[in-house]
């Protein structure tokens, strides 16, 4: 077996954060790698596992046990998303967005009328979730967004459109951001949109080379009318969606790392059953030298996330650190991939192993929640004092 954890960090773990992490391991060795590449090739979403992710607890893992959810610590949530997507991505994707870009929000910002309404049945996977917030115009600039709620004596008729949203199509409520009769970023506000509500639609997006064991769509919004109830009560302005945009991040930084060790798991069992000039090709230098630095930069994600997680049990976390992690932890998942697709030659491109959809995963990964250039700036603006974005 690869040592997958070389300074032992499983010993810092709780016994309850190992046992989350080898039930979600076991789960994804059985429910999903035998299933996986059939759905990657077909791009379909493999949505029998939904009831089953809810049942292990694994959605909105870190909410109250009163909402139907498992009360676990940020770490046991951090371990779920590193088995996920040491999975897939596109698994990974699913539950995050359920858990951090939909559950958050509602039990955050919400109503305790929403809540109940909606936790539960989110938490057992009984009923699904999206995050409306990118545009196809306003991707890292959020608050340039142009969807509009128009105040009615009614509650709200919403009109506009959001791009590149997962879960979209099958998800029973999205949570939306849309400002609110004019164009002050101050005035965004979060509101829960039903499927099924006239004027809705969310079409699926087609075509696409990465994520595709997951699902991607449009949300079209025209007038769609919202009662005064499915507004988002405790929130104003772009901090409501930032806000849960660092849940997710922070949850990525865990999961790359998942993508990380299957890349590695798979490249040094190869160069040693991989035979050329007479011997394993993990007798060569260079395969060496590859192996020890995807292993360094592996352990190293794996202690940066794990002293995040310290932080965010002590809250004491920032966005910046998160950034920091998200920025980190993804690149170097991105370039383990694309070494391990070099020391898998041509097999590397083969669906027997799952070095490319990995690789082409990450490609995504690395751009959604924050391009990995977003995160640089925001924290060179941590560091100097200076924004660099636009005025």
């Amino acid at each position: 077996m690869t040592n997958l954890d070389y300074y032992d960090i499983s010993s810092l773990l709780t016994e309850d954060q190992r046992m989350v992490r080898d039930t979600v391991r076991s789960f994804v060795e059985a429910e999903v790698l035998p299933i996986i590449e059939q759905h990657n090739q077909a791009m379909t979403f493999p949505k029998d596992l939904i009831p089953k992710i809810g049942a292990l607890g694994l959605l909105g893992a870190t909410l109250p046990e009163k909402y139907g959810c498992a009360g676990m610590d940020n770490i046991a949530y951090g371990l779920i998303m590193q088995e996920l997507e040491r999975g897939d991505s596109g698994i990974r994707s699913f539950a995050s967005v359920q858990g951090s870009l939909v559950m958050y929000p509602i039990y955050a910002y919400g109503s305790e009328e929403q809540r109940m309404k909606w936790l539960p049945r989110l938490a057992t996977g009984e009923a699904v979730g999206c995050f409306g917030l990118t545009e196809p115009d306003f991707g890292s600039n959020p608050s340039g967004m142009i969807t509009k709620a128009k105040r009615t004596k009614n509650g709200f008729v919403l009109n506009g459109a959001k791009m590149w949203i997962t879960n979209g199509s099958i998800a029973d409520v999205a949570v939306v951001w849309a400002k609110l009769d004019g164009d002050d970023p101050k005035d965004i506000r979060g509101f829960l949109v039903e499927k099924g509500m006239k004027g809705f639609t969310a079409p699926e997006m087609k075509g696409k080379y990465s994520l595709r064991a997951s699902i991607t769509s449009e949300l079209v919004f025209q007038d769609v009318e919202l009662p005064e109830e499915n507004l988002l009560p405790n929130v104003e302005g772009l901090k409501g969606p930032l806000g849960c945009l660092t849940q997710a991040r922070y949850g990525i930084a865990w999961g790359a790392i998942g993508a990380a060790m299957a890349c590695y798991e798979s490249s040094v069992e190869y160069a040693k059953s991989r035979i050329q000039f007479g011997k394993p090709i993990g007798g060569f230098q260079l395969v060496q030298a590859k192996l020890a630095e995807m292993l360094t930069e592996i352990t190293k994600a794996q202690l940066l996330a794990f002293r995040l997680g310290t932080l965010k049990n002590e809250g004491k976390m920032r966005p910046q650190q998160v950034s920091l992690a998200k920025r980190n932890n993804v690149d170097i998942a991105l370039n383990i991939a694309r070494v391990a697709r070099d020391i898998h030659g041509a097999n590397g491109i083969l669906g027997e192993y799952p070095i490319m959809r990995h690789m082409a995963n990450l490609e995504s990964v690395r751009t959604y929640e924050g391009t990995h250039d977003i995160h640089t700036l925001v924290l060179g603006q941590d560091i100097t004092g200076i924004s660099a974005f636009g005025d």
